[in-house]
């Protein structure tokens, strides 16, 4: 599956074809912009709190491509840091995003790597415990399972579950296309009318 034929559609038109659990919690956002759309198959790990070792054996095993999804289990310590983000980059993976921080920003910034998290903390995670790596977790209140695609940009993010990735690809291009037809001019006018009709059925 060609995974940039969805990097040209913004996840609102995704999120105008699917339902509210496929769109991540805004406080999950993008760390430094303007930030590129990424779009990518997930590789989902999740971390216990204080631990981010199974975002950093993700980092030697996503495959090219992929966007590195990190169920953190608190935000008092970062996932992720510059040496991660860098050798992220140079292995081609498009993006993290993490239900948690990062640290060194300045750095991943530089670089210009994609990364949407919570926020930042300077303090490491350490590495010792396993969680779970490469199955389904929960990501700012998505479930997101192996394969499924990921879209992100400054809009939000919205998880495509890979069994469906087709025909929603073909949905949020007719949405795509349809709002790009439609004049303002012609917006307003149907604006008016729902508005109206709405408010006719209310009392307003």
């Amino acid at each position: 599956m060609d995974t940039q034929a969805f990097a040209k559609i913004s996840p609102c038109n995704y999120a105008d074809v699917m339902t509210r659990d496929r769109v991540m919690a805004p406080a999950i956002r993008p760390l430094w912009e303007p930030i590129p759309r990424i779009a990518g198959p997930a590789y989902p790990v999740a971390c216990p709190a204080g631990d981010n070792l199974m975002l950093h054996i993700a980092l030697h095993r996503a495959p090219p491509g992929s966007v590195i999804v990190c169920a953190a289990g608190d935000a008092n310590w970062a996932m992720a840091g510059g040496n991660v983000c860098a050798y992220a980059q140079q292995r081609g993976i498009a993006g993290f995003v993490v239900d948690g921080c990062i640290r060194d920003l300045a750095e991943t910034r530089k670089l210009q790597f994609p990364v949407f998290a919570r926020g930042i903390i300077p303090i490491p995670g350490v590495r010792k415990t396993a969680g779970l790596i490469n199955v389904p977790v929960v990501c700012g209140g998505v479930t997101v399972a192996p394969g499924d695609i990921v879209i992100a940009d400054e809009e939000g993010i919205v998880v495509v579950p890979v069994a469906q990735a087709e025909k929603v690809l073909a949905d949020a291009e007719a949405r795509a296309a349809k709002d790009a037809k439609t004049s303002l001019e012609e917006w307003v006018r149907n604006h008016k009318a729902r508005i109206d009709e709405a408010t006719r059925a209310l009392g307003i």
